[in-house]
């Protein structure tokens, strides 16, 4: 069974090894997490476990909410992903699953939604440098320059870096290493960092990356 919860991101700090190293963590509030469904290849098409994370107001929550919730004597979640099992999981429906999840895996995929940064230029979105600051360049410092070619073919191919929309998608960091384990605090320590701003919320899975 491929292990995963869902949290919150609470912020980055650094913790010392007992070498005196210091080592860069993002700290995450990771679960209690409760388990709304049991998907099956029988009924659904593919195996996956369905998790709920942060209890929602019910006067906030619509009817479906409470209604899916309820059968599983649970609040409403604000925040509910599936977790894709290769094979039928070992979970039934009600089940609260903890941050102790995490206390024999070594690696894990973090998935969040980045920051947006609204439409920006290329210099920042893909990191051009810009043209030249001297003689001939007239307050075009910043402009991403010839884009395609001429007459053939005569239009600009496809993938071509433009300025646009940043930020704000759904990214994954991938073999991400878990630093600590936080039971008692229902914390998770990864080295590095992860999407979102803080206070995001976060699928946090046991990686498949060799």
């Amino acid at each position: 069974m491929r292990v995963g919860l869902l949290g919150r991101k609470i912020g980055m700090t650094q913790i010392f090894q007992e070498d005196g190293t210091a080592v860069p963590v993002t700290v995450l509030e990771c679960g209690p997490c409760t388990v709304l469904q049991v998907r099956t290849e029988e009924l659904d098409g593919y195996h996956a476990v369905q998790l709920g994370f942060a209890d929602k107001k019910r006067k906030s929550a619509t009817m479906a909410e409470r209604g899916h919730a309820k059968k599983v004597e649970a609040e409403p979640k604000r925040y509910v992903r599936e977790i894709r099992q290769a094979t039928a999981a070992e979970l039934t429906a009600g089940t609260i699953l903890t941050v102790e999840a995490f206390a024999e895996v070594k690696n894990v995929d973090v998935t969040g939604t980045s920051k947006g940064r609204g439409f920006s230029g290329v210099i920042k979105r893909h990191g051009f440098r810009g043209l030249r600051a001297t003689h001939g360049v007239k307050r075009m410092h910043r402009h991403p320059g010839s884009s395609g070619p001429s007459a053939d073919p005569s239009r600009t191919r496809k993938g071509i870096r433009k300025p646009g929309q940043f930020g704000n998608t759904r990214t994954t960091v991938r073999n991400l290493e878990v630093v600590r384990v936080d039971p008692t605090n229902n914390l998770l320590l990864l080295r590095g960092a992860v999407p979102g701003p803080n206070g995001g919320y976060l699928t946090i899975r046991q990686t498949n990356k060799a």
